[in-house]
C-alpha cells in the first residue's frame, strides 16, 4: 500500500466545534437546514451546500455545486479553515458507550484503488459517485474521509498510543449521539516514516464505509492524471483522504428490514411458510437482550406484537461460500424472495432498512404505527467475514453493513492541489 502525509485544512481549535458535522450522506436537506441553523461556520454550508438556497431547490442543481466551493473558499479567507504549514499525519479517536476506536488519517493512492489494493465489498451506483466527483472537482479537495480498515499492526498500535497519552489538538462531544472524538498531528518525521512504512508492507487495506466516496475520489484522481501532459505521478490529486482503523477495533451493528405487506399471505400462512427453512419459536421474554438474535444464522421477526426467533435449518445455507453463508444473504434469498416476492433490495419500495444504532424499538414504532407490516432484525456482519468476502473479490448483498459511530467530517481536508 502507498500513502503519504498531507497538509491538512482544518479548523482552529477553539472553532472546531463549530464548523464539523456529521457526513453528508446520514441526514437530509432538511436536518442538515436544522442542525446548521444560524450558524455560518457550518460544515453543512459545504457538504450539503442546498441548504445555502430556498427549501426544495435540488442537491444536484449546478449553482448548489458552485455554493459548496464559495463557502469552502470563503471559510479559508475568514481563517475558519487554516492549512498546515507542514505534510503530516493524523490519529482520529472515536468513542462510543465506552469503546474507543483509533485510525489514522493518511492520503491513500488512487492507484491503488483502480488495481484493487483497496479491496471493496459493494457495489457502487454510477448517479452517487458522479454527484460526488462533482463536489470533488469543484473544490478541488476531499473534504470529507472515506472509512477504511487494515489488519491490525503492533507497530502502528504502538505509534496511536504514544501520541494518544498526550493532550489531544480536539477533544470534544458531539450534539446528538453524544460519542466522543479526539484528534492529534502527527509532525514528527521518524514517527511519519514509521507509519509510512508500515502501510507499505500491507498487501491490502479494506473500505469499511464510503464506497461513493471512495470511487469519487480514484475517479477524479486519475480523470486529472489524464488531463495533465506534464502528469508525473506525484501530484496532490494522485492521493485521497482516508481515516484507517485496526479492523478488531471496528463496531458493526445490526442493519435491520421492515416490508410493508406479506405479499398476500396472512400472518399464519407466513409463519407456515418460514417454517420451511427456519425454526420458529415465539419469543417469551420481553427483554430487549432476549429478543435480539443471540447468534449467526438466528433472526428475529416481529409481526402482529409479538417477536418469534427464526433459525436457520441446516442446508439452507454453505459454510464454504462467504457470501451464501451471511444471514443477509439467507433472509434475503429465503424470506424476502422466496416467500414476499421482495427480489431487487434497491430498488423495491416494499422494504425499508433500519440501522442498529436506532434499536429494536424503532422496529416496533414502525410495524406498530401501521406504515409496515413486520420486521426483521439480523446478527450483524462482522468484520472478518467483509474482509474475507473483498479479499475473494465478491461483492455482498445490499444494505449489510451499518458502521458506527460515523466519522464526523470538518474536523481536516485535503485539497488536491
Amino acid at each position: 500500500m502507498i500513502v503519504k502525509p498531507f497538509k491538512g485544512i482544518r479548523p482552529p481549535k477553539a472553532l472546531v466545534e463549530e464548523v464539523e458535522s456529521r457526513p453528508y450522506d446520514v441526514l437530509n436537506s432538511e436536518e442538515a437546514r436544522a442542525e446548521a441553523g444560524d450558524n455560518e461556520k457550518s460544515l453543512y454550508h459545504i457538504i450539503k451546500p442546498e441548504i445555502n438556497f430556498t427549501e426544495g431547490t435540488s442537491e444536484y442543481d449546478p449553482k448548489v455545486y458552485e455554493s459548496a466551493a464559495e463557502h469552502f473558499q470563503a471559510f479559508q479567507d475568514k481563517g475558519w479553515l487554516v492549512q498546515d504549514d507542514k505534510e503530516q499525519y493524523y490519529i482520529y479517536a472515536q468513542t462510543m458507550n465506552g469503546k474507543t476506536q483509533y485510525g489514522l488519517v493518511v492520503c491513500a493512492y488512487v492507484d491503488d484503488y483502480m488495481t484493487g489494493k483497496i479491496k471493496k465489498h459493494e457495489l457502487t451506483r454510477r448517479d452517487k459517485e458522479e454527484d460526488r466527483m462533482k463536489h470533488v472537482r469543484i473544490n478541488n479537495a476531499n473534504v470529507e474521509p472515506v472509512f477504511f480498515a487494515y489488519k491490525d499492526n503492533e507497530v502502528l498500535m504502538q505509534m496511536i498510543a504514544k501520541y494518544a497519552a498526550t493532550e489531544p489538538e480536539y477533544d470534544f462531544i458531539a450534539p446528538i449521539d453524544g460519542f466522543g472524538h479526539k484528534f492529534w498531528c502527527i509532525t514528527d518525521d521518524a514517527d511519519i516514516a514509521t507509519i509510512t512504512a508500515e502501510f507499505t508492507a500491507m498487501p491490502a487495506m479494506y473500505i469499511a464505509d464510503g464506497h461513493h466516496r471512495s470511487a469519487a475520489a480514484a475517479l477524479v484522481g486519475a480523470e486529472k492524471a489524464k488531463q495533465n501532459p506534464n502528469h508525473k505521478g506525484d501530484e496532490e490529486y494522485n492521493y485521497f483522504m482516508a481515516v484507517c482503523f485496526p479492523a478488531s477495533q471496528l463496531t458493526i451493528l445490526d442493519y435491520n428490514r421492515v416490508v410493508k405487506d406479506l405479499n398476500g399471505l396472512s400472518s399464519e400462512e407466513f409463519l407456515a411458510a418460514l417454517a420451511k427453512n427456519f425454526e420458529v419459536s415465539l419469543v417469551e421474554s420481553e427483554e430487549i437482550a432476549a429478543i435480539k438474535p443471540q447468534k449467526l444464522h438466528q433472526f428475529s421477526l416481529y409481526l402482529d406484537k409479538k417477536w418469534y426467533h427464526l433459525d436457520a435449518k441446516e442446508g439452507t445455507f454453505d459454510n464454504n461460500d462467504p457470501i451464501g453463508v451471511l444471514d443477509v444473504d439467507i433472509s434475503s434469498r429465503l424470506i424476502l424472495d422466496e416467500i414476499l416476492n421482495i427480489g431487487d433490495l434497491r430498488s423495491s419500495q416494499r422494504i425499508d432498512f433500519v440501522g442498529g444504532l436506532r434499536g429494536l424499538g424503532e422496529l416496533v414504532r414502525r410495524v406498530d404505527s401501521g406504515e409496515m407490516r413486520a420486521a426483521l432484525a439480523l446478527y450483524p456482519v462482522s468484520m472478518k467475514q467483509i474482509m474475507d468476502i473483498a479479499d475473494s473479490g465478491k461483492i455482498m448483498p445490499p444494505k449489510a453493513t451499518w458502521f458506527e459511530p460515523k466519522l464526523r467530517s470538518g474536523l481536516v481536508i485535503h485539497k488536491l492541489s
